[in-house]
């Protein structure tokens, strides 16, 4: 399997610096960050380190849950996946990952409601994004 890459240039300090971060493996795009949009309610079109996880999470668990669908003897039709990263302060100092909430909603032919929930809980237990983030609490909401 293939190392992907990412590539932050930051200038100034935190309060009032800010930086690019590139997809550089797939020249996807480049996206600006700054400590203070990432702590405010309206990001103004700037991303942060929480948004991206967020991707990565959402996108590691949609496969997941594809996978997991078909092995259990489903046929994934569609998924709604959304996943929700909290960043919040840490009690050792700065600031930590919080919780990330998984919602997901799908339609699959060949399993029940049951069986879409155990796939769901599987996707999120294998993903490796999920085992990457153990240390922080992952809630999953099936709809």
């Amino acid at each position: 399997m293939p190392t992907r890459t990412a590539r932050t240039t930051w200038t100034g300090n935190l309060a009032r610096g800010s930086g690019r971060v590139e997809l550089t493996s797939s020249g996807a795009g480049t996206y600006e960050v700054s400590f203070p949009k990432r702590a405010a309610d309206d990001a103004e079109g700037t991303t942060s380190p929480e948004e991206l996880i967020a991707a990565a999470h959402s996108a590691c668990f949609a496969m997941s849950l594809a996978n997991g669908v078909a092995q259990a003897g489903g046929t994934p039709k569609t998924f709604d996946i959304t996943a929700d990263v909290s960043l919040g302060p840490d009690p050792a100092g700065g600031f930590k990952l919080t919780g990330i909430t998984l919602t997901v909603s799908g339609e699959v032919d060949g399993l029940d409601d049951d069986g879409f929930r155990a796939a769901a809980a599987a996707a999120k237990a294998g993903c490796p994004v999920s085992k990457a983030l153990a240390g922080v609490d992952i809630h999953l909401v099936v709809q």
